[in-house]
């Protein structure tokens, strides 16, 4: 079984730090799914000042993280040549539901699938859990674009 960890991810998207929120992607089926974590930590970036005194992870961060996991599950899936010198757009959020507060320190599972594809248009649906608890839910578009 494929198990990517951050070293991989970085050679599959654009993202540096303090930006690149993902740390793993799992249970990868080629161009449909994938399990991916990411680590909120008590140190991660956005919680200095939101909010300092009862630290959250903003939910545009959750939704960010789902694009992330859809764009290196894409990437993983594509042949290098498609998706290098290349870069993924989010395109619009159609839903997008936070149900409960991520707080540092906790591993944000997300599950993830490819509803459709059409040419270099994606779209997605997505899950965020702690612990097995849902914290938020989306579907989002994307799409590749040339560098420019």
């Amino acid at each position: 079984m494929i198990h990517l960890y951050k070293k991989d991810i970085i050679n599959l998207l654009p993202h540096r730090e303090p930006m690149l929120l993902i740390d793993e992607l799992y249970d990868i089926k080629k161009l449909f799914s994938a399990t991916a974590v990411v680590n909120v930590k008590k140190d991660s970036f956005f919680v200095q000042g939101h909010f300092p005194e009862n630290p959250v992870m903003p939910g545009v961060l959750i939704v960010e993280s789902f694009g992330q996991a859809a764009a290196a599950l894409t990437a993983h899936g594509l042949d290098r040549s498609t998706y290098e010198n290349k870069l993924v757009f989010l395109m619009g959020v159609e839903k997008a539901r936070f149900r409960n507060p991520v707080i540092p320190d906790c591993k944000l599972v997300l599950k993830i699938e490819a509803i459709r594809s059409h040419g270099r248009v994606w779209k997605y649906k997505g899950e965020a859990f702690v612990d097995e608890k849902k914290m938020a839910d989306a579907v989002w578009s994307a799409t590749i674009v040339d560098k420019k």
